[in-house]
């Protein structure tokens, strides 16, 4: 009877505390707090077939999705050589139309276009001019001034070799003929220009051998490799050095279906370019 009187002592105080703290929590409504368990397993199922299996309005709206973006880069391939072409001459003729087009606004002339037009025909005159024998005496004479210049000289090299890789004219023009050459292993070819002709003398030689400088470009067109080899060596393709350039610049996009070899070679002639049979 004693140990239930003092057991019974130790409660009073905590019974009363207990009472004390229902008393000041009376004003808040209590919220009974639910023990959270494992879902049914009918739940489980049908959460795990959503998240594997979207819905039929999902899937509708990733093949729309995929349709729209698909025409959308459709558009943007029709439309991006286009705006480029289209971008580059407009640039082209508002920057030659902006040589003689200050001569026109300060007459008092507004007409867009003119400009473009003289600037055409100068070019067009300055050509038939410099065919002429007084033309090629005064750019022979301009020439060589310029070559006499410490740094014009240099800038001037460059930019007329550049012009001369595309000169009508055969017998100035640098690139002289396309050729296709094995490089750089066996069964790989590479396209290239001859532009010169050198005779190799000497070194176990019998006679003077005549070999072809190939000029193969490496980087766009103006940065490449040279090789001088034997005209046995070297294919000649149905193809002009325009083709040819426009296969390089296009990254190989432009190239034919099929080359042929030209068959009838038989040399380079006096400016490096080949004789063919006709």
């Amino acid at each position: 009877m004693a140990g239930r009187e003092r057991d019974r002592e130790l409660l009073l105080p905590v019974v009363a505390g207990e009472h004390a703290a229902g008393d000041e929590d009376d004003s808040e409504p209590t919220t009974p707090v639910v023990m959270a368990g494992p879902p049914p397993p009918a739940a489980s199922a049908r959460a795990l077939h959503l998240h594997h299996h979207p819905t039929g309005i999902e899937a509708l709206s990733r093949v729309i999705r995929s349709w729209a973006w698909k025409k959308f880069m459709s558009g943007c391939v029709i439309l991006l050589p286009i705006a480029i072409t289209f971008y580059t001459t407009w640039w082209f003729i508002r920057f030659v139309d902006g040589f003689f087009s200050p001569i026109y606004i300060h007459l008092g002339i507004h007409l867009f276009g003119l400009g473009f037009v003289t600037s055409i025909t100068f070019i067009f005159l300055i050509g038939v001019f410099m065919s002429s024998w007084l033309g090629a005496s005064l750019l022979g004479l301009g020439e060589f001034f310029i070559k006499r210049m410490p740094l014009v000289r240099h800038i001037y090299s460059a930019s007329k070799q550049i012009s001369a890789a595309i000169s009508p004219d055969q017998s100035s023009r640098a690139f002289k003929e396309v050729v296709i050459i094995r490089h750089p292993r066996i069964g790989e070819y590479a396209l290239g220009f001859i532009t010169s002709t050198v005779a190799l003398r000497g070194a176990g030689v019998r006679g003077d051998q005549e070999l072809a400088c190939v000029y193969v470009p490496t980087n766009n067109l103006y940065l490449g490799d040279i090789f001088l080899m034997s005209r046995a060596d070297v294919i000649i393709p149905d193809l002009s050095v325009r083709e040819a350039i426009e296969i390089i610049l296009s990254g190989g996009m432009s190239v034919p279906k099929i080359i042929s070899a030209v068959e009838g070679v038989v040399g380079l002639g006096d400016h490096g370019c080949a004789a063919k049979d006709s």
